[in-house]
């Protein structure tokens, strides 16, 4: 995950405007002690089909983690010119960094700190789900959350210190995982101390100060806590975005609503447009100047994707481009896909700040594709930009749809294989073991009452 500088005036004048919310250390509860547990998951929703979800929503950030991992950042000229059409796994032939892959050349189906930071999320999960007695809800703060990735933060420290020998490489791997962490628990360690001034500026300062794209990361995680409950997932994150500034709270918050609307029963265009419109208990639509960006954003993608739509082949025959030798589609779709690029472009200057963006492409991406998966994957990772996150979140969502079972069959055994065995994360064991958390809060079910 790339974290660009201040881009231009504008952003800095969001940077500004943060809800003065988030200068309080402690959050309340995300669930009331007295709660009503289909208010919090949608009960209609089969244990098997709920597992199947859990596991698609992980998996499918993963894949889309993977897919943009070895492009991430690179502008859509440079990835048709290096790879054609991007359609599938390729070596990670980067630099390792914090925050990106951990090691040289990773293999295909590897990714970046997308993955991680969703797998982080699930072990605090299902370590919440266990905390609870008998009887009681779920409760979620964001001063838990801190103290979680606190002592995450600190095991790093723990390890790096007790690296044996002087052998350079076994010292940068754990200082590469210690810094992972670092920017992130200056932050959280600021919360937690409970003084504001001290939160106030590590917040101003995480990874520059911008409105970045921290709460996107773990968003849809959260969001499985929560199936088919759309606001409750939004409260959440929005409760635990600690990292985010500015209208970044509320793109974090969307980016679990719809994560969690996916889970349900039904997920279309009419189901996106409501939630974006009615899904707003912190009342971003009554914000000054730009009123809720991530509703903006919408009616922009919306109006991307209907022009590009309307392209005729005509239309098309008057443009010039190359089609690359590997793209799999006609060449109308094709010129239709850039023409989409070009809106996307544009409109980025509108609101130039990194969680909209991403925002922005999601939502485009969903949208152009219909929903399906590897077209929607497809579409944002040729994009460029800050790919590898938007096609994680767009995965997430689409993952949660479909379900793992009807995941493109490579994609999601390369994804968990490398996962499993080369960057230590069980994707299959992080989904079982969250499955089990959430359908522990479901009541009992009622015994057979005698007949009269």
């Amino acid at each position: 995950m790339h974290r660009p500088l201040l881009a231009g005036l504008a952003a800095m004048l969001l940077v500004t405007c943060r809800d003065v919310k988030n200068s309080e250390p402690p959050n309340p509860p995300t669930v009331p002690a007295n709660y009503d547990e289909a208010a919090y998951q949608d009960l209609s929703i089969p244990d098997s089909v709920l597992y199947d979800k859990i596991l698609g929503s992980l998996v499918g950030s993963a894949i889309g983690d993977a897919l943009g991992a070895p492009t991430e950042m690179w502008t859509q000229d440079a990835i048709s010119e290096e790879y054609g059409h991007v359609s599938g796994f390729d070596v990670v032939l980067r630099e390792p960094s914090p925050e990106g892959p951990w090691d040289f050349n990773l293999p295909p189906g590897a990714g970046t700190d997308d993955t991680r930071w969703k797998a982080l999320t699930v072990r605090y999960l299902v370590e919440a789900h266990h905390g609870r007695r008998p009887g009681e809800g779920l409760t979620l703060g964001a001063r838990g959350f801190a103290n979680y990735i606190n002592g995450d933060y600190e095991r790093t420290v723990s390890d790096l210190k007790q690296t044996a020998g002087v052998e350079p490489r076994p010292f940068e791997d754990n200082m590469r995982r210690l810094t992972w962490l670092q920017e992130w628990a200056k932050v959280s360690r600021a919360y937690v101390s409970e003084d504001i001034d001290a939160y106030r500026d590590a917040t101003s300062k995480f990874y520059g100060g911008e409105m970045a794209c921290a709460g996107m990361l773990y968003a849809p995680a959260l969001a499985a806590a929560f199936p088919g409950k759309p606001e409750m997932a939004y409260r959440a994150a929005y409760d635990l975005s600690i990292f985010d500034i500015g209208y970044a709270r509320d793109v974090t918050g969307i980016t679990a609503a719809l994560t969690a609307a996916a889970f349900g029963q039904t997920f279309t265009r009419d189901t996106m447009r409501g939630l974006m419109r009615d899904v707003d208990p912190q009342e971003y639509f009554r914000s000054r100047l730009l009123g809720r960006v991530a509703y903006n954003q919408y009616r922009s993608a919306r109006a991307i994707v209907r022009n590009a739509q309307a392209l005729t082949e005509e239309e098309a025959r008057t443009m010039t481009f190359r089609l690359p030798e590997n793209y799999p589609y006609d060449s109308l779709t094709y010129a239709r896909t850039l023409r989409a690029y070009e809106g996307l472009r544009a409109a980025s200057q509108d609101v130039p700040f990194h969680a909209g963006e991403i925002h922005l492409i999601n939502l485009t991406g969903l949208l152009i594709s219909n929903f399906d998966f590897r077209r929607a994957l497809e579409f944002v990772t040729n994009y460029g930009r800050d790919n590898d996150t938007v096609a994680a979140v767009t995965g997430a969502i689409l993952g949660a749809l479909h379900g793992f079972s009807n995941l493109p069959e490579d994609q999601r055994e390369q994804v968990l294989r490398i996962n499993r065995e080369v960057l230590d994360i069980d994707l299959e064991d992080l989904a079982g073991s969250l499955t089990q958390a959430v359908l522990s809060r479901r009541p009992a079910p009622r015994p057979p009452q005698p007949r009269s």
